[in-house]
């Protein structure tokens, strides 16, 4: 796997860079664009192609494993664990989605944004990602 596409991190973001590794990674394996035995990419190969620490990397994939999302594979590369064969049901793809809506829904409320333009700026956003 390419470790420059494997994950697209925001350096300006609030969120640490770990946490959004983590994030991605799990939504990867929920819409099944990870499944099980695939490879990931080491913590060097990631590390190098993000500009990041490797120790911000190991963090990560160590609290995937943790999860059981990843499996260690002693002197191989790491993988996405046995049980996540396809993409999760829609219900628990939806309920990966809510926390970012919430803050968006929140972040609408504070600027005072009618629900239908707010709603119409998502549904364009949508749009433009799929072409």
């Amino acid at each position: 796997m390419d470790p420059t596409h494997f994950v697209q991190i925001n350096t300006g973001s609030p969120e640490p860079i770990y946490r959004q590794l983590i994030e991605q990674v799990k939504r990867r394996v929920a819409a099944g664009q990870l499944q099980a035995g695939d490879e990931i990419p080491s913590v060097r190969e990631l590390a190098q192609a993000l500009a990041v620490h490797p120790m911000t990397i190991s963090k990560a994939y160590s609290m995937l494993e943790m999860e059981g999302v990843l499996e260690r594979r002693r002197g191989l590369s790491m993988v996405v664990a046995a049980q996540h064969q396809g993409a999760q049901p829609t219900a628990d793809r939806v309920e990966l989605l809510r926390p970012t809506l919430e803050k968006a829904a929140a972040e609408a409320r504070e600027l005072a944004l009618p629900a239908a333009q707010a709603l119409q700026l998502f549904k364009t956003i949508l749009e433009e990602a799929s072409r």
